[in-house]
C-alpha cells in the first residue's frame, strides 16, 4: 500500500505519509478533487457500506474476497477525501480464446455526488486498463428501468445486446439488459 499522491496547483506531484489507499488517478477542478484509490483489506468496509447503500443486492464475502484480487479493476472514488463511489470488476475466460471478458459487477456513486464526473472517472479508469490485447469485451447488467445508467453507458458506446427476464430476485422490475462494449 503506497502513500497517496496529490497534485498541487503547479501540477507537480507531492507524496504524503498516510494510511489511506494508494491513489492511482487524480482529477482536480476549481471546486473539488476526485481521486481513485485501491481497494484493500484496510478499506474493504468502506466498499461494503457503499454497496449496501447503492445497490438493492447483498454481496457475499466471496464477492469481496475476489475484489481484493483484481488490482486495477476495483477502485474506490473519493470526493475531497470522502469515499463516495466505487467500481468492482471480474475477469472471465472466453472459451477457445486467448482473450478474456471483463464484467463490471458494480459501478456506483452516492446520489448527492452524481453528475460531478466521478462515475466517468471510474469508468474511464476501467476502459484505460482493459487492454484490447488481453480483453475482447467489457460487459455488465443494468436493470431495464434504470434509464440514468443506460444513458451513462451508451455515452461510452456500450450497446444493449440482450435482456434477461427475472435476473434480479428481490427488486422490481426484475429484468436486466446486458450491455456490452467490444474492445479493438
Amino acid at each position: 500500500m503506497g502513500a497517496p499522491t496529490k497534485q498541487t496547483s503547479e501540477n507537480t506531484a507531492t507524496s504524503e505519509t498516510s494510511v489511506e489507499p494508494k491513489i492511482s488517478s487524480h482529477k482536480k477542478t476549481a471546486r473539488h478533487i476526485i481521486e481513485l484509490g485501491d481497494v484493500t483489506s484496510n478499506n474493504l468496509g468502506q466498499l461494503k457500506r457503499l454497496n449496501s447503500v447503492l445497490f438493492p443486492v447483498h454481496y457475499s464475502e466471496k464477492f469481496y474476497k475476489d475484489v481484493l484480487e483484481v488490482g486495477e479493476f476495483a477502485k474506490l472514488a473519493y470526493f475531497n477525501d470522502a469515499c463516495v463511489g466505487g467500481v468492482c470488476c471480474r475477469k472471465e475466460p472466453i472459451p477457445v480464446s486467448k482473450h478474456l471478458k471483463l464484467y463490471i459487477m458494480t459501478l456506483g456513486v452516492l446520489a448527492p455526488y452524481r453528475n460531478l464526473g466521478i462515475g466517468t472517472e471510474l469508468l474511464k479508469h476501467i476502459l484505460e486498463h482493459a487492454n484490447p490485447n488481453k480483453f475482447a469485451e467489457i460487459y455488465l447488467h443494468v436493470q431495464t428501468s434504470n434509464e440514468e445508467a443506460l444513458a451513462f453507458y451508451k455515452k461510452y458506446n456500450f450497446q444493449i445486446v440482450g435482456t434477461i427476464e427475472g435476473y434480479y430476485k428481490n427488486i422490481t422490475p426484475p429484468d436486466a439488459f446486458i450491455l456490452s462494449k467490444k474492445l479493438d
